[in-house]
């Protein structure tokens, strides 16, 4: 699944999943970008940038469009060659890397969570409301922002492609997982764990929920993009990273800075 023409779909998948939260502004194009206008880096961010002929009129043209916002600039296959290092070159600071994975549908394993936990899909705002808070909780993301990120879900263009997990304990959403059908990849997302209950397969299984869903709809591939802790998870599931993500900060003095030249050797 190396080949690019295996990879572009997961990539596609990605990027509409992220435009989807372009409430606030949203651009796919030679500059591919989206604007939640939610106070929080995850939730605004450049995903792609196919040419740096230009890249100190983009870098000023984005940084406009984030403005007053906390944002980020995704760096991956789909990106300009040597996008990373043109932009470290400019001021940028590397925050991270996320690797692109993707498991075959028919190989997938059943998951096996505690036994009182329930499994149910998300249906009507109240309950969508209730979802949003446990993956904002879980993410780190400020609860200031819960309502408006429950509005933007809501409200979401391409809800048909969306399919909403939450897995119940005694009545609490304590995990949720979201799958995003597109370009004949099953896309998995906001996989989330309550603090006081990981490490008990509740995100495994709420991930395997969303493949199956998308398996039983025809789709073939699944794919995420994984964090630290489920880097190390999803290979029990048959994931195989395939790429990977990195994510830049774009200091405001970076903006109006020269290239710094790079020296050889």
């Amino acid at each position: 699944m190396n080949e690019r023409s295996d990879l572009e779909p997961l990539l596609a998948n990605c990027r509409d999943y992220w435009l989807g939260w372009g409430a606030s502004e949203v651009a796919d194009g030679e500059l591919t970008y989206y604007r939640s206008g939610l106070a929080d880096g995850q939730l605004n961010g450049v995903l792609r940038l196919s040419d740096t002929d230009e890249l100190e009129r983009t870098l000023r043209h984005a940084a406009g469009r984030m403005s007053g916002l906390p944002w980020m600039w995704w760096v991956g296959p789909d990106s300009a060659p040597d996008m990373a290092n043109r932009l470290v070159d400019h001021g940028a600071v590397k925050l991270g890397s996320s690797p692109i994975m993707a498991v075959r549908l028919d190989g997938l394993a059943p998951a096996e969570g505690p036994a009182d936990l329930k499994i149910e899909t998300v249906e009507g705002f109240d309950a969508l409301s209730e979802w949003v808070q446990a993956f904002i909780t879980s993410f780190g993301v400020t609860p200031e922002i819960i309502d408006d990120a429950a509005r933007i879900e809501a409200e979401r263009p391409d809800s048909a492609r969306i399919t909403r997990f939450a897995g119940r304990r005694d009545g609490r959403i304590v995990g949720t997982s979201l799958l995003y059908e597109a370009h004949g990849v099953a896309g998995v997302y906001v996989v989330s764990t309550a603090p006081d209950h990981r490490r008990q397969g509740i995100g495994t299984t709420l991930s395997t929920a969303a493949l199956t869903a998308g398996r039983k709809r025809g789709l073939s591939i699944g794919t995420l993009q994984a964090s630290p802790l489920g880097a190390l998870v999803y290979p029990r599931m048959g994931f195989e990273t395939v790429a990977e993500y990195e994510l830049f900060d774009i200091p405001a003095e970076a903006v109006k800075r020269e290239a710094t030249p790079r020296t050889s050797g």
